[in-house]
């Protein structure tokens, strides 16, 4: 809730603290005081727009500080702090200032950490809830009516919600699938040519590499063609110098043993013999490796260049077409069992819509069961408001499946009519402050809730009515401020009804003084004596009469 407001240098207001406390806190001042004012700069720090025009005359700049403090930070609160990247210790209280130049311009604060507006923005709707002349947020806002019902009405959101997300899963699920099919289908011809040319040919891992360490021996084999030839005659023949040795050694082998030089001799010429020998068969065996057949190289060469024709085709490599060619039979095969997997998917996206479609049904009827109660609960509520002619209703509609969401099939919306014959209408459509004012209240007070803002302020709420009908909206505000469940709210009244000022828990007094040309506003929290002489006030106008201060005590005494 609110703990206090600082503010410097807004319009008349040169320098005010005030602090806040629980219940129902009421403010009240002659008109043109400077209430107004209060509200413009609590404003700023809720996000509104910044307007240089609201700096006191002669000042260079002027700020506004707000203090909220929680027991536990509500969850929406915590959320937008973590994602602006703001840090707040557990129990920390949460300080918003706002900043605003003369000559254009803010910046804005949260505990003292720089922030962009819209931050400030996202932070009020669970900060401060106003009801007045132009308010758009709150229960106005339509888009909060559903949560609220839901909320009025106990119902089992979760559960729709958990529904919706299993049928969405199941729905992508076959979406995807569908999908998947539908692409192979068109392109299963396609697939069948491209398997079929490579069927044909029939690549295997490795193949590239061979093919092309075989090419490369008959090229060399070619080229090297004529020396092989030469060195051939070398060995052949009985002419050859390697028959000659051979000869040679063969004599020698006859006439070794006469001498050792010759049997050393013989021995050198064995080796030469043999070395020769090798020599021969490593020609052979590489004559033969390298042999150059041409109609063997066309086949490798035409082999070759098909496998590197259809790699390109695919955007692969030579060694991947084996794996393209088992992709290509496993797609085929999914088209195949695609049927059978698709009746199964359309099974589970069918089942998951029926529970979703049976939780929602059930989820609508709970909130036409609810909206009829709290139109009742309402109804009762308009007529010490003076609003007996009024009409309220909770319009709960259908939407088509394509709006069905997490939260339901239904839209809903309060709706209001204000005389009898009239068309409802939207609330944010009621021509007349006061009549908004005492509506909201109504509904709060049927809802027994506090709308999900920490503080909630009423401007003028009291506007055009007083006796018994300002007595029966100060009654309610502070029924509101007492909270729910033992837990105390916090509930801000501008009025201008002594019958409203006489429930508050606090009392604040606007006054606006000049000294020469100098005019401030001030705000002063009121003792018992002081509260008496305000509500006398307010009974009988500028002159105080005993009378009023009796009627003042006796307003007091009855609350």
């Amino acid at each position: 809730m609110l703990t206090a407001l600082s503010i410097r240098n807004i319009v008349l207001i040169e320098a005010l603290d005030l602090a806040f406390g629980p219940g129902l806190g009421v403010l009240t001042g002659e008109t043109g005081a400077g209430k107004s004012i209060l509200l413009d700069a609590l404003g700023l720090v809720l996000g509104n727009r910044a307007d240089s025009a609201l700096v006191r005359s002669g000042e260079d700049q002027a700020s506004v500080t707000a203090t909220f403090e929680f027991a536990a930070l509500p969850a929406p609160l915590k959320e937008a702090l973590d994602d602006a990247e703001v840090e707040i210790e557990p129990g920390e209280p949460l300080l918003i200032r706002r900043r605003l130049k003369a000559d254009g311009g803010s910046k804005a604060f949260v505990n003292d950490q720089p922030v962009g507006v819209a931050l400030l923005r996202s932070l009020a709707g669970s900060l401060v809830e106003l009801h007045g002349q132009h308010d758009d947020r709150g229960l106005v806002n339509p888009r909060g009516h559903r949560a609220l019902l839901d909320r009025y009405a106990d119902a089992d959101v979760a559960g729709v919600t958990a529904a919706w997300e299993s049928w969405r899963k199941a729905r992508e699920a076959l979406e995807q699938a569908e999908g998947a099919i539908e692409q192979a289908r068109a392109d299963q011809d396609l697939l069948l040519a491209h398997l079929s040319e490579l069927t044909n040919i029939e690549p295997e891992e490795g193949e590239e590499e061979t093919l092309a360490n075989s090419r490369a021996d008959m090229q060399k084999g070619e080229k090297l063609a004529g020396d092989l030839e030469d060195l051939r005659t070398v060995w052949d023949g009985s002419d050859s110098p390697l028959a000659s040795l051979r000869v040679a050694a063969r004599k020698l082998d006859r006439i070794a043993v006469e001498h050792p030089l010759l049997a050393e001799a013989l021995a050198a010429l064995d080796r030469a013999v043999i070395e020769a020998g090798e020599a021969e068969e490593k020609l052979q065996s590489a004559a033969e490796a390298m042999l150059h057949d041409p109609q063997e190289l066309d086949r490798i060469e035409t082999r070759l260049f098909e496998l590197r024709a259809l790699a390109r085709k695919h955007s692969c490599q030579v060694d991947d077409l084996p794996e393209v060619m088992r992709t290509m039979r496993a797609k085929l095969d999914a088209i195949e069992q695609g049927d059978a997997d698709l009746a199964n998917l359309q099974k589970a996206e069918r089942d998951a819509h029926e529970i979703y479609r049976g939780r929602a049904e059930a989820l609508h009827a709970t909130r036409v069961s609810a909206a009829m109660a709290l139109d009742e609960a309402v109804a009762a509520e308009l007529a010490p408001l003076k609003l007996d002619a009024a009409r309220f209703k909770t319009a709960v509609a259908d939407q088509p499946e394509e709006k069905w969401g997490p939260l339901g099939m239904d839209s809903v919306e309060f709706l209001i009519a204000t005389n009898p014959g009239a068309d409802f209408a939207p609330l944010n459509k009621i021509a007349s402050g006061g009549e908004l004012s005492r509506f909201i209240l109504a509904l709060k007070v049927a809802l027994a809730e506090q709308g999900g803002a920490a503080t909630v302020i009423f401007d003028e709420i009291d506007r055009g009515v007083g006796g018994a009908v300002a007595s029966a909206i100060g009654e309610r505000l502070a029924r509101l401020a007492s909270g729910t469940n033992g837990e105390a709210g916090q509930l801000l009244a501008v009025t201008h009804s002594p019958q409203v000022a006489a429930r508050g828990a606090t009392h604040y007094m606007i006054a606006k003084s000049s000294e020469g040309t100098v005019t401030k506003t001030s705000v002063a929290s009121l003792d018992d004596a002081g509260r008496q002489e305000e509500i006398a006030r307010m009974l009988s106008g500028a002159e105080i009469t005993d009378e009023a201060r009796a009627q003042a005590d006796r307003l007091l005494e009855g609350v």
